[in-house]
């Protein structure tokens, strides 16, 4: 019989049904479970190498997630009609999975792991993300790879005020919040969030609301590890000997201490790398083959060190109170060319923030699975090896870049101005000049100058903030403490990176990163009470000062942007046949024009007068002329009873030779000719949609002009119909 080892688990989340099948796909993986949750299915695999790998002082982990476009119903869009490398949504996906699964493998597994989650269809009411993150802890947890999970992951949104665990597409869609919580069953693992400047005690109580959601799958889990679970493979522990362990401590203790003890970042490693010499020449011949444990010795000998201080102490490495803030600098426009740019400097941490503005066609478009297809504000962040004083060639983005990038867009999306308000694309790339601990936050403090003094109406201004922590021998359950803007050293040897981002009135984005199994509502509720006392005096000490709300005026140097609404079905007329009529406008006025399907128009120029004009052309294609109206328009054809202007693109009016000069004129050609710009007036549009123009009236209004001899009305002549030829409405001819 076929798949003998089939089983299917059933329970409920979030009133939808959420089934788990395994033994029957993917059966040389250590384990796989089919996830599904309403009609979205996640196909989430766990494998895990025999042996160690070699050489290495980490555990190697690795985590995707899959978006497959067959999922909606679609096609790639990409030229091959494949997927290829995973969209930014995936990326941040697998980090949403990556970070709270990582800390419960043990700290010594060497071998290699792999985790993926493809996603072969799409509710868009029911997660992929979520269905993947049950998937892959219970993948994990029935497998024979050693972990200490499992854990549940839920989505929360707040509808009209009331929190909603796994919010439907039509709940999302008007959603003030945005919040992933992944948890164990004691504690919670894992947050990431955006929300519309929520306050600290609504967070936290959501948070607190897909915990409990959290503990009831994982109860679920365990039913199915209790029944099917394999037992945990033995692995050989990376862990150095603890006599050599306590030997090389003994003797070196002392020095790293002093080593440490110093702000600059560059100073303590110069101090290091001597005591990193003379370990390696005291004992590469022991360690021969493997002499990079001695690396791994000399890493735990700073990690006891720092975490005693810390803990036992109360004593920063330098030198600050475990409340107390790096010093901080703001500074604006440092770029004279650009259109918005902003430094925030926290100490050796230093991040330079450029913003662009840009037509709304500029806007970046998304092929992905889910329902958004474009994003007009894009924020990235670049991380270059000189910034931590190392040499390595550029080779793009890696996940890190563009998961910070991602915390900062979302930290400032929530004050951006709508449409309406501003019709730009926006884009803001931070580039990190310097790190030392949270330049993501100094990215968000930086973005913030950039938009402000590029002009940008934003709500309110936006700054970040870092919480760390410090567990005891007997966890988080024991003895604890946080500490307030984390440099790097105590990033790397702490057990929290607590990332807090909003405005006065509350928060826009969170981001966690553990060390630890969880945290406990109480550190939770700690770590908000001391990010917002440092938000809001970064807010109103370091930023207001320099600049303390957005420009009324752009820069010179961006484009200049104006709007209007026409009738959608004459967004045809002013396209034109394959274009011709936009593109006239475009090259004659050198700007750029983008028409949505409900009729608004957004003219983008340098040159406010041109925008102006091109504006004024595209109104009148899609509207009648007004009665008096004065245009400047050309002569595109001449007859023996008058001369065509073209007063804008693919819409032409006659003067009639009576008409065309403040003088008596005999022929058409002695006073203008086809190509010639000519001010007229529209004196009348008939019952056929025609359009008669004036010349004369034109140059007696605009110019001053006095006619030598005044015709009345009734003596000029009438013209024929046919006097115009095959002349019609909307005739075009470019």
């Amino acid at each position: 019989m076929f798949f003998e080892n089939y089983k299917v688990y059933e329970t409920t989340l979030a009133g939808r049904p959420l089934k788990l099948e395994t033994g029957k796909m993917a059966q040389l993986a250590n384990a796989a479970v089919l996830a599904s949750y309403g009609e979205t299915v996640v196909l989430c695999t766990v494998t895990a190498s025999d042996k160690p790998r070699e050489g290495i002082d980490f555990f190697p982990l690795s985590v995707d997630f899959e978006e497959k476009m067959y999922s909606v119903g679609r096609i790639p869009g990409s030229f091959q009609r494949r997927e290829s490398r995973p969209s930014e949504k995936a990326i941040l996906a697998s980090r949403c999975i990556d970070r709270p699964i990582r800390p419960l493998f043990p700290k010594d597994l060497r071998n290699d792991c792999t985790v993926i989650a493809t996603v072969m269809s799409v509710d868009p009411d029911c997660s992929p993300e979520v269905a993947a993150a049950i998937g892959v802890s219970t993948a994990i947890a029935i497998s024979d790879i050693p972990w200490d999970g499992p854990i549940s992951s839920v989505q929360v949104g707040l509808v009209d005020g009331e929190i909603v665990i796994n919010p439907t597409l039509e709940q999302r869609a008007v959603s003030d919040l945005k919040l992933t919580v992944s948890s164990t069953e004691d504690l919670v693992a894992m947050i990431e969030a955006g929300g519309n400047e929520i306050s600290e005690d609504v967070m936290f109580d959501a948070i607190l609301a897909a915990h409990e959601a959290n503990k009831e799958v994982v109860k679920f889990i365990n039913g199915i590890v209790a029944e099917i679970g394999k037992e945990k493979f033995t692995y050989e522990s990376s862990n150095p000997d603890p006599a050599i362990m306590e030997e090389i401590e003994n003797w070196v203790v002392e020095d790293v201490k002093k080593a440490l003890d110093t702000d600059d970042k560059r100073i303590r490693d110069e101090r290091i790398r001597p005591i990193s010499d003379a370990i390696h020449e005291k004992y590469d011949e022991q360690f021969e083959g493997n002499e990079g444990k001695l690396d791994e010795i000399l890493y735990l000998i700073q990690k006891h060190v720092v975490r005693s201080w810390l803990k036992d102490e109360h004593k920063r490495v330098d030198g600050r109170g475990i409340d107390e803030i790096r010093p901080l600098n703001a500074e604006i426009d440092l770029l004279p060319r650009v259109h918005g740019s902003g430094m925030f400097t926290r100490g050796q941490t230093q991040v330079l923030s450029i913003a662009t503005l840009a037509p709304l066609s500029d806007a970046q478009k998304l092929d992905g699975i889910d329902e958004e297809t474009e994003k007009r504000y894009m924020h990235q962040y670049n991380f270059p090896s000189y910034s931590v004083g190392e040499t390595r060639p550029s080779r793009g983005p890696g996940r890190r870049e563009i998961g910070h990038g991602a915390l900062a867009e979302k930290a400032l999306v929530p004050v951006l101005p709508s449409i309406e308000e501003f019709p730009y694309a926006m884009r803001v790339v931070s580039e990190v000049l310097s790190s030392n601990g949270s330049t993501s936050q100094a990215s968000i403090c930086g973005s913030t100058l950039s938009l402000m003094a590029a002009g940008v109406p934003i709500k309110a201004p936006v700054a970040g903030i870092s919480c760390g922590l410090i567990t005891g021998d007997e966890g988080v359950y024991g003895d604890f403490m946080t500490m307030v803007d984390i440099q790097g050293l105590e990033d790397f040897y702490g057990d929290m990176d607590f990332k807090v981002a909003g405005t006065k009135k509350g928060i826009t984005a969170i981001q966690m990163d553990l060390k630890v199994h969880g945290l406990t509502p109480e550190i939770i509720r700690e770590a908000f009470t001391k990010t917002k006392k440092a938000r809001e005096y970064i807010l109103d000490d370091i930023m207001a000062p320099v600049i303390a709300e957005p420009r009324a005026e752009l820069s010179k140097y961006a484009p200049k942007m104006l709007t209007t609404k026409i009738d959608p079905e004459k967004i045809g007329d002013v396209i034109g046949k394959q274009g011709k009529v936009i593109q006239k406008i475009q090259a004659e006025c050198e700007c750029k024009i983008d028409i949505d399907d409900d009729g608004n128009v957004f003219v983008s120029c340098q040159d406010i007068e041109n925008a102006q004009r091109a504006l004024f052309m595209v109104e009148t294609i899609a509207n009648d002329p007004e009665i008096g109206a004065i245009y400047k328009g050309v002569v595109t054809r001449l007859m023996s009873f008058g001369a065509f202007v073209e007063i804008a693109p693919g819409k032409e009016g006659l003067v009639h030779i009576s008409r065309l000069d403040v003088k008596r004129t005999e022929r058409v050609e002695d006073v203008v000719a086809v190509g010639d710009e000519v001010i007229v007036k529209v004196i009348e549009i008939d019952d056929q949609g025609r359009i008669n123009l004036s010349r004369r009236d034109a140059l007696i209004e605009v110019e001053g002009a006095v006619p030598e001899n005044d015709i009345e009305e009734e003596e000029r002549p009438r013209r024929r119909n046919n006097d115009r030829g095959n002349y019609r409405r909307g005739n075009r001819r470019n």
